[in-house]
Order: structure tokens, then sequence, then C-alpha cells
């Protein structure tokens, strides 16, 4: 394998590494009864609409359906790929509840 291809390789697992923790987050807020887009919004209000996101919500399952998320993967999850805005409203919902 040449640099470039490396290279390439590398950016392909982050945007999956990246799509596999936007589920997360989505799948821990359906089983949490909480709306993903509306929590999104609230860390992130300059930004518009996440298509991301929105992909993720498709994948999403119900929460009678979905094994557990706990809170503290969630964050760390988020904390890992810089999410620090979202990661620090989530904490402050599980802080309130």
């Amino acid at each position: 394998m040449d640099r470039k291809e490396i290279d390439e390789k590398v950016i392909q697992q982050y945007v999956k590494d990246e799509e596999t923790m936007i589920l997360i987050f989505a799948q821990w807020c359906i089983n949490n009864d909480l709306d993903p887009l509306r929590l999104y919004k609230k860390a992130y209000p300059q930004q518009g609409e996440n298509k991301k996101l929105l992909k993720a919500l498709e994948e999403t399952i119900p929460k009678k359906d979905a094994d557990p998320i706990s809170s503290s993967v969630l964050i760390e999850v988020l904390s890992l790929f810089g999410n620090d805005d979202l990661s620090f409203t989530v904490s402050e919902y599980i802080s309130h509840s």
C-alpha cells in the first residue's frame, strides 16, 4: 500500500467511526425518550440541519428492542470525537434527571 492508499483507508475508518458515534448518540436519545435533533440543536444552536444525524435516526430501533447504552459510554464516545458541547449538554440532562 502506498501513502495515498493508507491515508484514504484512515479517512474511511474515521468516517465509519464517526457514523457509529452519531448512531450511538441517536439511539441513546431514543432509549431515554429524548429528541436527538432537539438535544443536538441545544448543543450547537449555530449549526443547521445535521444530515448525518438524520441518517442515523433512520437506523435507530424502538426503545423496547434496543440494548441499553450507558450515559458514561455515550459521553466518552462523544468526547473522543471532540463533541464537547454535545457531551456537556448530555451531562446537563443527566444531572437534571
